[in-house]
């Protein structure tokens, strides 16, 4: 009736001890190894996430000039988005490994110290209910077997009385005696009967308290302990799972961001990005000029007489190079020509005065290319080019003082601030003295203005060169005119003015000054030596005329040969006008003259002189 009064109750496996004991113990060791399992799934997360982060990381853009030029393009900038969303994504697997540590592992550690604790305690309980069992039972026994021998005693002197009471040879008081002794051994019995009794009757309701209140009791904790457990397990797993449900949500706005990362990418942009970064302004080339091979062989023909060397003295057209577009090799060389006679060359160079002007025009084309190519070359050693970006083409130098302008607005604006801010401060300080001493904000007012001054003095020398830039950045219609002027030049032959036939730093023969050669020109690079052969050739040349004067607007150093020191408001002369080149050749005295970057000074020429014009 207890029984299925029970049910399925662990009492029905009273006899089972050992066997849930050992249920049990595999129950606790099932957590552990679950606990185990959920920790290196947590170790998992957080070494992927780490992974990630380290991936991200490496692939982030450094501070630097490349990596600035590349976040202008689209795909680029998709690609950092991709980058910081995938970070946020490694964020995520570190919140579910703290997740799972804090709502799993932590819990189910907490969790197996009571659960052994509890199953520590219950089996102590049912251990000592059984040890007192036993010993019940031991002491039943020892009663019985007390009770066995009591009897067994009674009967022996019970037989021994009544053989000596029927032995006539025995005397009487031996008769009595062996009767008192059985009585005596019958009240043994009688005594060892009645205590067995009793405790047959206590072992009896204790074995049934032990199997039927005890212990069932006992298996009850138990089981109630293991399907706690059992719950427990559920309950972590359905966690496990939730953990990563949780995350979904910002996982999907990571990828969804990626996706809009990825669509956000224009081709079109970034190709007309590649026009704006990489635009040269330099004009397209003109058409090229017809070499008539033909006047060769007309002058080879004509009289050999002196009297017609101006004739003879006239270049070809295929002598003169044409102008060509920037990186484009010119590979049709002219034919040998005839040679003429040497009385012919000597009695040229006699009698032609302006040939002295083309020599110096050589030698201030062969000197500036110099002049150029160690310039370029200290811009690659040193890694970084000039102050005025002179060795950028005209678009991107446009730019870049464009740029450093604007940042020098900036810090100008943000001196002012301050300054705002200290002359408020200084006010507060002069209505109210106990607050501060107004005094001591003068210093720093002071240092600001002159900061203040240095800037402005920055912006205006970039602006003088933004502006220069700006006046020799070539225009549409200067295009369709460069287009006359080269059919122009194409029926008539070149002069025997040297001053128009001079060659430029770059290395090209031009025809006259456009606004071509000015931005191929337009560097200022610092000379660093010259050929002392070629400076022997003109020593003698005649002293060139004052054209003009000019006023230095910023000091500049000439360390190099060809170049002159001057100082910045000194009044100098000018004795050659820049020629597209970016330099201006100008005198002190008699003895001292040189070059000097054009836009370093304020040139005013001569009304009379040619092309006379007034320019920074």
């Amino acid at each position: 009736m207890v029984e299925e009064r029970m049910g399925d109750c662990w009492s029905h496996t009273k006899d089972q001890f050992d066997n849930l004991e050992k249920h049990t113990q595999w129950g606790i060791e099932f957590v552990e190894k679950y606990t185990k399992f959920v920790k290196e799934r947590s170790e998992i997360e957080t070494n992927y996430a780490k992974q990630i982060r380290n991936l991200s990381k490496k692939y982030q853009p450094k501070k630097n000039s490349r990596e600035e030029e590349e976040s202008k393009y689209t795909f680029c900038r998709a690609f950092l988005t991709t980058l910081n969303e995938l970070n946020d994504y490694a964020g995520q697997h570190e919140v579910i490994a703290e997740n799972l540590t804090s709502q799993i592992i932590l819990e189910l550690s907490r969790y197996l110290q009571d659960l052994k604790t509890e199953r520590k305690s219950h089996f102590h309980d049912g251990r000592k209910a059984q040890q007192h069992i036993e010993s019940s039972w031991k002491q039943l026994e020892a009663c019985k077997r007390r009770f066995e021998r009591d009897c067994k005693e009674a009967d022996r002197a019970q037989q021994y009385f009544e053989k000596m009471d029927a032995d006539i040879n025995v005397t009487k008081a031996d008769v009595e005696k062996a009767r008192q002794q059985a009585q005596m051994r019958h009240q043994m019995a009688a005594d060892s009967k009645g205590e067995y009794s009793s405790y047959l009757q206590k072992f009896n309701q204790e074995q049934n308290d032990h199997y039927f209140t005890i212990i069932p009791t006992i298996f009850q904790k138990l089981q109630d302990m293991e399907e706690r457990r059992i719950e427990r397990i559920g309950l972590c797993m359905k966690t496990f799972a939730d953990v990563d449900r949780q995350v979904l949500p910002i996982v999907g706005k990571c990828l969804d961001g990626m996706t809009k990362a990825a669509e956000s990418i224009e081709p079109k942009t970034d190709s007309k990005q590649v026009v704006e970064s990489y635009k040269s302004g330099f004009e397209p080339p003109g058409d090229v000029e017809f070499e008539d091979y033909g006047q060769a062989m007309k002058r080879a023909a004509s009289e050999t007489s002196l009297s017609n060397t101006r004739e003879g003295k006239e270049k070809p057209p295929g002598k003169t190079k044409p102008k060509l577009w920037p990186f484009i090799k010119n590979k049709n060389k002219s034919p040998k020509q005839h040679k003429e006679p040497l009385s012919h060359r000597l009695n040229d160079f006699m009698a032609s005065k302006p040939k002295m002007h083309c020599l110096r025009s050589l030698r201030r084309g062969l000197s500036l290319k110099l002049i150029t190519l160690n310039s370029h070359v200290r811009n690659l050693i040193e890694g970084s080019g000039p102050e005025d970006f002179s060795h950028l083409p005209p678009e991107q130098r446009r730019k870049k003082l464009q740029g450093k302008i604007d940042e020098l607005n900036k810090d100008i604006q943000k001196e002012m601030d301050q300054r705002d801010a200290l002359t408020k401060m200084k006010d507060v300080y002069v209505k109210n003295p106990q607050m501060g001493d107004p005094a001591s904000v003068d210093p720093r007012l002071s240092e600001i203005a002159q900061t203040i001054e240095k800037l402005q003095s920055e912006v205006q020398k970039f602006e003088g060169w933004l502006a220069e830039v700006e006046e020799r950045m070539p225009s549409k219609s200067d295009t369709h005119r460069r287009s006359g002027i080269y059919e122009t030049q194409n029926n008539t032959t070149v002069s025997n003015n040297c001053a128009q036939d001079r060659e430029s730093p770059d290395g090209s023969y031009t025809e006259e000054q456009t606004s071509e050669t000015q931005v191929k020109a337009n560097t200022h690079p610092i000379p660093t030596t010259t050929t002392p052969e070629f400076d022997d050739e003109f020593d003698d040349e005649e002293t060139l005329p004052t054209i003009g004067t000019c006023k230095a607007l910023y000091p500049f150093e000439g360390h190099n040969e060809g170049t002159i020191s001057v100082a910045e408001g000194e009044l100098l002369y000018v004795i050659e006008e820049d020629k597209g080149d970016g330099w201006t050749r100008v005198r002190r005295n008699e003895d001292e003259e040189g070059y000097v970057p054009t836009s370093y000074v304020e040139v005013f020429l001569e009304t009379n002189a040619k092309g006379a014009m007034t320019y920074i």
